[in-house]
């Protein structure tokens, strides 16, 4: 268990839309802060509709030269295709290389027993195919994703020359069913800060509550972009006033929620939330 901390946190109460299996270890770090977690989740996952490209991808794996990694689930969507199918995902013969777009993705490929070669100074898909930049002219690039991934990532990859398999990993989802009551909670102000991971989970929320409810929520709550990517898909959805965590590691959003709500406290009477 993690020992309890001093926090600017302590007695808030912390959204998070993650989905229900990733959102245990975040949930005890701001217990530990004594703030007050609530999982509710806008996202879930299923296998894709069709596995065969994944299937033929998972064979010839040794082929490929790279194998991209945008997010731990694409880790563990591979990872229990391979078990079903049982054959071993980590393979000595070939020299596939491993590239993540940021640390949760690599600690997830690590635990996986994957080879991590690379990892993004920038936690976006465009901005890792950037930095491996001449490394990928001419190499096979195997990128498993999900049924809704932005597609600037693989043509940012074959701009650099790379011969791109794109296939998808799994499906992301909205869960069948929705906690109303959390949820009218969350609407009613009965929280301090709304955490979101993705797009998806974005998309999902305004799905429920409609985009002017998310829009008046942003001076009633600390509305947290977690990653560029999903604080880009806040913007498009029209929220100016966010939070944003550099990146998805607990650390990150910690230290990101922590300053924002110790800023809040010394900010005089009406200031403007930035």
């Amino acid at each position: 268990m993690s020992e309890k901390v001093p926090s600017s946190l302590s007695g808030k109460r912390i959204v998070i839309t993650r989905a229900a299996a990733q959102s245990e270890a975040l949930a005890r770090e701001f217990s530990a802060r004594t703030a007050i977690p609530f999982v509710f989740p806008l996202v879930t996952f299923a296998a894709p509709e069709d596995c065969a490209p994944l299937d033929r991808a998972l064979a010839e794996l040794p082929q490929f030269d790279w194998l991209v990694l945008t997010s731990a689930q694409a880790v563990r969507a591979l990872t229990q295709r391979a078990a079903d199918l049982q054959q071993p995902l980590v393979r000595t013969e070939g020299q596939l290389r491993v590239a993540c777009v940021g640390p949760v993705t690599a600690e997830a490929a690590r635990n996986a027993k994957l080879s991590v070669e690379y990892v993004a100074v920038t936690h976006n898909g465009v901005a890792l195919a950037n930095e491996l930049g001449s490394k990928l002219r001419k190499k096979k690039v195997l990128l498993p994703r999900s049924d809704r991934a932005n597609p600037d990532l693989p043509a940012a990859l074959k701009r650099f020359g790379a011969q791109v398999t794109e296939v998808i990993a799994y499906r992301t989802l909205r869960p069948a069913g929705t906690d109303q009551d959390g949820l009218k909670k969350i609407v009613n102000g009965e929280a301090e800060a709304v955490l979101f991971f993705s797009p998806s989970a974005v998309q999902h929320f305004a799905e429920l509550v409609g985009v002017q409810r998310l829009l008046d929520m942003e001076n009633r709550l600390a509305i947290t972009a977690v990653g560029p990517v999903t604080a880009n898909a806040l913007r498009e959805a029209g929220v100016d006033q966010m939070v944003v965590s550099a990146d998805t590691t607990a650390a990150s959003v910690m230290e990101a929620l922590e300053k924002h709500f110790a800023a809040a406290k010394t900010a005089p009477a009406g200031a403007k939330r930035v």
